[in-house]
């Protein structure tokens, strides 16, 4: 006889289609650990009629569990949990910008196996051009349209990681020694990168939607000369959040065709976020799109992606020529094989809900007001005086929790009004809620004196 499944048959309480609700609560009973690897799911029509959705429903929800190899089907005995859990780490990390995990073993191996298949093997023979491949580009130009970025592929660079992406865009817009004018908080790797170039940042005043544009325009006014650009994030922007509305997109880049200075636009987090049109959509003739795989599929898959404006090809090649920056072609077929078997199709839509769900967490622990997020992205922000961020980085590192070094944000190293950026993605749910309580209680105490 066969052993019952220990799952209670549930649909996750969303305004989704009834396999996606299914597809999710089973999901996140499996990521949780409330299933582990070899239990017996229930048998397809015995779901069913539990839960009173039709038989197909049910189908495609295992199918689509299958294909992120949550699940796996044995011939002749029904469906099982296929999921491995990773050793615990004695140090809480919440200083990575990871999105939680979703892919696995089974996903792999299954997409290693078709690839192996069908890989050009040329594309490990020899070198790639200095801007990848153009069957590379060609596929990659087809990711970013998930983005609402349309672009040609010969207008299109590809790097190893979106970091490598974005010098190339510092290299190309400001020469060696230029100037770079971005939010006075930012991504800590843009700062550090910008300063071992050499290049003097300026720092602009931010809201609730990002970067301000009168802010923008009086420093652009006082920009004496040289190469210049504008780096910013105007969605889900690391570390605050913040997502800028079309109005305030249209008048950056308004702003900046009049003083004539390339728009450098960081769009790692935007997948899933075309309603408001990206930067490099309102200008391509002066906007470099970063991108990259590593926030929306996983951090292994190391690809960057630049869009380049017209006439900066040859620029790019030349400035890739000594030291390329092309991904590894054995990624670029992973990406390839998942956009045509639709495995892809499933992962933006589990991110976002993981990334609701922890952000959620993250917001039920900290007082009102102490923390500042966006249900789509994977780190919350807690603003705070700079003292005070110091000394809480500090007790945490203690209390073996990681987190972002304030002053890293800091575009003026002299700036009194900073925070504290907590990356929700890379850790195990009951991790992630021990070290936020951690930091919550570290809060509490530094307020009580």
């Amino acid at each position: 006889m066969r052993l019952q499944s220990p799952w209670q048959p549930r649909l996750a309480n969303a305004e989704v289609t009834t396999v996606e609700r299914l597809v999710l609560a089973l999901g996140d009973d499996i990521i949780e650990g409330k299933l582990q690897g070899g239990d017996r799911l229930p048998a397809h029509r015995t779901l069913a009629w539990q839960l009173e959705i039709g038989l197909g429903t049910v189908t495609k929800a295992y199918a689509i569990l299958e294909r992120r190899g949550l699940v796996r089907s044995v011939k002749g005995r029904g469906m099982f949990v296929a999921i491995r859990h990773a050793r615990e780490k004695r140090e809480i990390d919440l200083s990575s910008n990871a999105p939680p995990a979703v892919l696995t073993d089974r996903l792999l191996a299954r997409t290693l196996a078709s690839i192996a298949r069908k890989m050009d093997a040329d594309h490990l023979n020899l070198y790639s051009p200095p801007t990848g491949h153009l069957e590379h580009r060609r596929l990659l130009a087809r990711w970013l349209e998930n983005v609402g970025v349309t672009i040609e592929p010969s207008n299109l660079a590809l790097t190893s990681n979106a970091r490598q992406a974005i010098s190339l865009a510092f290299d190309l817009a400001c020469g060696p020694r230029g100037t770079i004018l971005t939010e006075r908080i930012s991504y800590p790797g843009a700062i550090a990168l910008a300063r071992r170039k050499g290049h003097c940042l300026i720092g602009i005043d931010i809201d609730a939607q990002g970067m301000v544009p009168q802010a923008l325009s009086s420093a652009l006014e006082r920009v004496s000369c040289g190469h210049t650009a504008v780096y910013l994030t105007p969605t889900l922007h690391n570390p605050t959040t913040a997502t800028m509305s079309a109005e305030r997109r249209q008048a950056i880049v308004e702003i900046c065709r009049q003083a004539n200075v390339w728009i450098i636009e960081d769009g790692v987090y935007a997948l899933g976020h075309s309603a408001t049109p990206a930067l490099a959509t309102l200008a391509p003739e002066r906007v470099f799109h970063v991108n990259g795989l590593s926030k929306t599929l996983g951090p292994g898959l190391r690809i960057g992606m630049l869009t380049l404006p017209p006439g900066m090809q040859n620029a790019a090649e030349e400035a890739l020529q000594d030291i390329p920056f092309a991904p590894s072609p054995l990624s670029c077929a992973v990406v390839g094989e998942w956009l045509s078997s639709g495995a892809v199709e499933a992962i933006p839509q589990a991110l976002r809900h993981e990334a609701q769900r922890r952000v959620h967490l993250a917001t039920s622990i900290f007082d009102a007001g102490e923390c500042v997020s966006h249900p789509d992205a994977y780190h919350v922000w807690l603003p705070m005086p700079r003292e005070t961020a110091e000394s809480v980085a500090a007790a945490a590192a203690l209390a073996n929790v990681k987190v972002t070094p304030p002053d890293a944000v800091m575009v003026d190293r002299d700036e009194r009004a900073t925070g504290i950026r907590l990356c929700l993605g890379s850790s195990s749910l009951d991790e992630l809620t021990a070290g936020l309580t951690q930091l919550a209680q570290l809060l509490k105490a530094h307020r009580n004196g």
